[in-house]
């Protein structure tokens, strides 16, 4: 065997382990996270639309809650179809 292989397999498989992902369990209290956000947003802004249409909530609170409420409804969507698109683009892959 040739000693520049050697050298070569060794420093890939020392590379190999440094760039290895670590293995965590915070994906899914992150991903937990996100929604109960997403959620809560969501209700901030129902509760905001109720107020102003009882007259308890003034309508710039209203406008911020609606603006807040459709930026977290547009990033949410943007995400979803990122993900349909990735899982169509790995359906394709030839196996």
């Amino acid at each position: 065997m040739d000693v520049t292989a050697l050298n070569a397999m060794q420093g890939y498989s020392n590379l190999r382990q440094a760039t290895a992902p670590e293995p965590t369990r915070q994906d899914g209290a992150q991903l937990r996270s996100l929604a109960q956000d997403f959620a809560a947003t969501l209700q901030e802004g129902e509760t905001a639309a109720v107020g102003a249409m009882t007259g308890d909530a003034d309508p710039h609170s209203l406008v911020q809650a609606l603006v807040q409420t459709e930026l977290a409804v547009e990033t949410a969507v943007t995400v979803r179809d990122r993900v349909v698109k990735a899982y169509q683009e790995i359906l394709r892959m030839p196996v």
